[in-house]
């Protein structure tokens, strides 16, 4: 067996150094098993696994030394590609620890089973991801009432104990270190906890309070900024930075982002058969997202080329149908940010985000002219509410309309003031209207005079226009007009005009 291990350990990527310590771990856990390595099937990996970990753990202080870690990571990879245990699951960042269940069982076992019997209720309609987050707030706010106030039950929970928790999760450092939780992670966990009590009183749990002690008003308000985007010189030179990335990764996933719209979690859930043909053109298949929908996208050519050219790199021993796999495991999340990030610095652009190029690439569909129907299909929304944040960050749309009406408005502003209307009669302004009705080829301009128009002096700024000295009186006196309505730009044409006759007469 030690020669197929090798062979599919160097295939998949390792050293000989790494497939040495692989195949150590793997005869200590045949030695914990009582089993030969060539024989261990799946459970017996597992619980082996298991037991090695906790005695490494327990003999160096609570934690698992990386040099144990590492070993066993690889080893789960390897042992799936030859067709020995389950497929390794992607790495996570480690959630956050506040009290274990099996604590929790001991301080408040009537909480405990309660809470527990809600979260497996949960896990049968919601995706894993949300089960997971409940799961944390469940086990904070269990841990805060148990520790602080004696509380062992659902039923003993009251307004009281509500109350402190909000002070205490908003107190608490809020992830990447900051200060404070921002207002989102509080409202969060406060929707949580309103949506446990709720469902186990509906649900008519033994364990419950009185009444719902979270209210509506708890939930603090939310800061809706709008998305954060690349101008189109910013996503320039990321996508040029992008291409000279030395990692072929990092070039791929910087590439697809930027040019699919893709979230992060639909990238690295692309499976190998995701590229389809249709017709003659070539689209891209996203798994199963976030809105637990998948949709069609249409594959640029130079995206399709390099999608070609990594599947051609892929090994052949390789049984997983993840389109990125490194080592033999799922690619994690972070090497996604990663990426962009190397991506950004190389560019000069400054800290950016994996989901920004999806705002951006929406931001850019929207300015030249894409329909809002379309950007929601091209990014898997289900309602238009959701595509139409792109609206208002729509700049050069919304800068060319906002620009286009200040001219109009301005020009009221530039002219002379008028009589008001009470002191003018009805037949002045009829005679007003009348002499400043300007005669068309096909009809009249009844442009009130109080406006200014850019076409007023068409002709005269047109490069076929001929004058002669004989119109120099009418050309002064439109000059002057053109002063005293402060048309500036009308005023430089005729001043251009005179300026000119005045050289052929000195001439």
């Amino acid at each position: 067996m030690h020669t197929e291990f090798a062979m599919v350990g160097e295939a998949l990527g390792f050293n000989q150094r790494e497939i040495h310590y692989m195949w150590a771990t793997l005869a200590k856990l045949s030695v914990i098993t009582g089993i030969p390595a060539g024989l261990l099937a799946d459970h017996d990996y597992t619980e082996a696994r298991d037991t090695y970990l906790a005695a490494v753990k327990s003999r160096c202080g609570g934690t698992v030394p990386k040099i144990t870690a590492t070993p066993v990571f690889g080893l789960n990879a390897l042992l799936f590609h030859l067709g020995r245990c389950s497929a390794p699951a992607r790495r996570v960042r480690p959630a956050v620890r506040e009290i274990d269940w099996p604590e929790l069982a001991e301080r408040a076992p009537t909480l405990a089973a309660t809470m527990r019997r809600y979260l497996d209720q949960l896990a049968v309609s919601l995706r894993p991801g949300s089960v997971t987050a409940i799961d944390t707030t469940l086990r904070f706010f269990a841990g805060f009432v148990t520790a602080n106030h004696g509380v062992t039950t659902a039923a003993a929970i009251n307004r009281t104990h509500i109350e402190a928790f909000k002070l205490w999760v908003a107190a608490r450092p809020g992830r990447g270190g900051r200060s404070a939780a921002t207002n989102t992670t509080i409202g969060m966990r406060l929707g949580h906890l309103r949506g446990f009590f709720a469902r186990i009183i509906e649900w008519d749990y033994p364990d419950v309070p009185t009444r719902v002690p979270v209210f509506i008003g708890d939930f603090p308000l939310r800061t809706r900024a709008l998305p954060r985007f690349l101008d189109d010189a910013a996503s320039t030179k990321l996508l040029a930075a992008a291409r000279n990335l030395p990692d072929p990764f990092d070039r791929l996933a910087v590439e697809m982002l930027a040019r699919t719209g893709m979230r992060r979690g639909e990238l690295l859930g692309l499976t190998i058969d995701a590229v389809v043909q249709i017709g003659s053109a070539f689209w891209l298949r996203t798994p199963i997202g976030k809105l637990h929908n998948d949709r069609y996208i249409p594959l640029h050519p130079n995206l399709k080329s390099l999608i070609d050219n990594w599947l051609a790199d892929r090994s052949s021993v390789l049984r997983s149908d993840l389109m990125f796999c490194d080592r033999g495991r799922p690619i994690p999340a972070q090497r996604v940010d990663r990426a962009v990030q190397r991506a950004a610095r190389s560019a000069g652009i400054g800290h950016v985000h994996p989901h920004q190029l999806r705002h951006t690439l929406a931001t850019q569909a929207i300015n030249r002219g894409m329909s809002l129907e379309a950007i929601a299909a091209l990014l898997g929304h289900t309602s238009l509410t959701m595509t139409m944040v792109y609206a208002r960050i729509a700049d050069r749309t919304v800068a060319d309309e906002y620009f286009a009406v200040s001219e109009k408005v301005e020009a009221l502003y530039d002219q002379p003031r008028q009589l008001p209307a009470g002191d003018e009669g009805h037949e002045m302004r009829k005679l007003r209207a009348e002499m400043h009705r300007r005669m068309l080829g096909n009809g009249y301009c009844a442009r009130p005079v109080e406006m200014d128009c850019h076409f007023e002096s068409i002709c005269e700024s047109c490069t076929f226009f001929v004058t002669t000295v004989d119109f120099k009186p009418t050309l002064r006196r439109q000059r002057d007009d053109a002063h005293t309505k402060g048309q500036t730009g009308r005023e430089k044409i005729f001043n251009g005009l005179l300026a000119r006759l005045d050289q052929e007469e000195t001439g």
